[in-house]
């Protein structure tokens, strides 16, 4: 639908809805662009205080998955009109609570009445144009990391159905609630820190600058280890692997065994609590997926399974991950390597055991 729509043209805008990338990325000056994201669900727990959290969470993580630093907030608020009131102060209150942990500032919103809650925010962050860590940029060679297990979705469906055992519930909680602010400062960091001078040699002063790199005459090369970075949300693994294979013009390879699965995951697979957005992510992206003898078909599923306030994956030069995990894991970050980035070949995706 959205491809049949006018399109604007306007240079300030870096990162646009047609890149199919986190957040929409606007610049307002030499050295500041705003980061701009909106998200909002219906319930996926039953305590209203832990569903504001949930919602916070995963509206500010497509600002931390840019790089960027969250600003300001918007709540959206869809409550039923004859609704219990002090069910949706607990909820505003649960979204407050994160943006505060987030240092951003909820400045307003709007709410209208609906026969079905639904809550979230529009936020808007900062960052500087020459740094924003788009899901672009992966290097064949790159090894993939992920900071969060998956799971949320089949869980949440448990959930739901009233069959999930308090122990996913909890696992599943405490995922959902866990801001990537930390994973993605480390990493930002790590990035700043990791770019290295690509050249042996100041460049002369002759050589005229490089177009796309902000390099100026008698100025070194500087590279980010960092070269993409992207949420796992709706889209689920393989959906949003896809967004950076296609986006950055390579192939991906995912160890399963590697991959983490939240408490409970493989059970509700298993008894069949699949999710309607799983079953959709599965039909849209499994085309582009191969799977070697060995995979189990649990594990294939939960590929697909939709997350909320999912973790980071992150394309990140192969000398480099070893102190990039380490930096995350000593930030209390479990972050684990998943797989590699390959040349551009078909299956775009291949899932090995």
């Amino acid at each position: 639908m959205l491809g049949k729509l006018a399109r604007q043209h306007d240079p300030n805008v870096l990162v646009g809805f047609d890149h199919a990338d986190d957040a929409g990325v606007y610049q307002i000056g030499p050295a500041t662009a705003l980061v701009q994201t909106v998200d909002f669900f219906t319930p996926i727990v039953d305590d209203p205080f832990t569903f504001g959290q949930i919602a916070a969470t995963n509206a500010l993580s497509d600002i931390y998955a840019m790089g960027g630093r969250p600003l300001t907030a918007l709540a959206l608020v869809c409550f039923p009109e004859k609704g219990d009131l002090e069910i949706l102060e607990r909820i505003l209150a649960g979204g407050l609570a994160k943006m505060m942990e987030a240092n951003c500032t909820v400045v307003g919103g709007h709410s209208i009445r609906d026969d079905e809650t639904k809550f979230g925010y529009s936020v808007t962050g900062l960052i500087h144009p020459s740094k924003i860590l788009a899901n672009s940029g992966a290097k064949a060679g790159d090894r993939l990391l992920l900071t969060k297990a998956l799971g949320t979705g089949v869980i949440s469906t448990a959930i739901k159905k009233g069959d999930a055992k308090q122990s996913w519930i909890e696992a599943a909680v405490a995922s959902m609630t866990t801001l990537n602010r930390t994973a993605a400062e480390v990493i930002v960091k790590h990035a700043e820190a990791a770019a290295v001078i690509h050249q042996a040699e100041q460049i002369p002063a002759s050589t005229p600058t490089r177009v796309g790199t902000g390099v100026a005459p008698g100025q070194a090369e500087r590279r980010s280890a960092v070269h993409a970075m992207t949420d796992i949300t709706g889209f689920g693994l393989i959906g949003h692997a896809r967004e950076v294979a296609l986006a950055s013009n390579v192939s991906l390879l995912l160890h399963a065994h590697r991959i983490p699965l939240l408490e409970g995951a493989l059970e509700c697979v298993s008894a069949g609590y699949i999710p309607g957005g799983l079953k959709a992510n599965r039909e849209f992206a499994e085309c582009v997926v191969a799977y070697d003898d060995g995979v189990a078909e649990e594990v294939k599923t939960l590929l697909f399974d939709p997350q909320t306030a999912g973790g980071l994956l992150v394309s990140v030069a192969s000398n480099s991950v070893g102190e990039l995990i380490r930096g995350l894991e000593a930030s209390g970050v479990p972050a684990v390597e998943i797989g590699e980035v390959r040349p551009a070949s078909k299956p775009l995706i291949t899932v090995v055991p």
